[in-house]
Parts: C-alpha cells; structure tokens; sequence
C-alpha cells in the first residue's frame, strides 16, 4: 500500500511541474533563430562570388548568357570570344539544318563559314581570376 502512495504522489509532483524546455537541435535551427538561410550571395566565396559579383555589373565572366545577335555580314560579323588566338566554331547554317559545319576561326579578320557565308571575329576574352 505504501509504495502504491509513494507511486501517486510521484505522478502528482510530475504533473505539478512546469514541462521542461525542448531541446533545440544544433545547425539549421540556429540559423533561422538568428535571422534566417544565408542567401547564395552571403554564402559564396572564391570564384562563386567572383562569378556572382560580375552578374550583378552585368558582365557575362564565362559566357553563361545567350550571345548578342549580329548580322553576320563582313562590317557587322559574329564575335567569338576567346581566350587563345584561335577557336574551333560551329556553325548551323539553316534553322532547321540537323548537321553543323566546324571550322578553326583564326584572330585578325572576320572569315566566312564556309557553307552559308555568314561571317565570324574572335575577339579575346579574359577570364576573371
């Protein structure tokens, strides 16, 4: 009997009790406490926020964006960046052609494909590091 008592009065005291604070699990809970996710830009560092810094000026440091449209033609020719002095191009000479002509642009002079005639200039390019 009295260790049905002793039983009781321990269940009466633990109900009595404010409930203990939960416990925070380490890492992400933190983050978010301390004012949220850090965003991509606030967590890149090395070539990544070289990368990203040069997007936010608008400048394209590999090329990531689609190229500028030109006409093609020997005064307005298509600019081929590139880090050495030539390139190897291919160029689909009709919209719904499915081969594509290769051929090595060289610096100096624009040059024409040689199956459609549109002309390419390699202009050289710096990489950012």
């Amino acid at each position: 009997m009295a260790s049905r008592l002793l039983r009781v009065c321990g269940a009466l005291r633990a109900l009595r009790r404010p409930p203990a604070a939960p416990l925070r699990p380490p890492g992400p809970a933190r983050a978010l406490a301390a004012g949220g996710i850090p965003s991509d830009e606030e967590q890149a560092t090395g070539l990544e926020r070289k990368v990203i810094q040069a997007m936010e000026k608008g400048q394209d440091p590999y090329n990531i964006l689609q190229p500028k449209r030109y006409a093609g033609t020997k005064e307005d020719p298509n600019l081929v960046p590139s880090i050495s002095n030539k390139r190897i191009v291919g160029c689909i000479c009709e919209e719904d052609n499915s081969c594509v002509i290769w051929f090595w642009l060289h610096k100096g002079e624009p040059q024409r494909c040689p199956s459609c005639g549109a002309y390419y200039k390699l202009v050289p390019h710096h990489l950012p590091h």
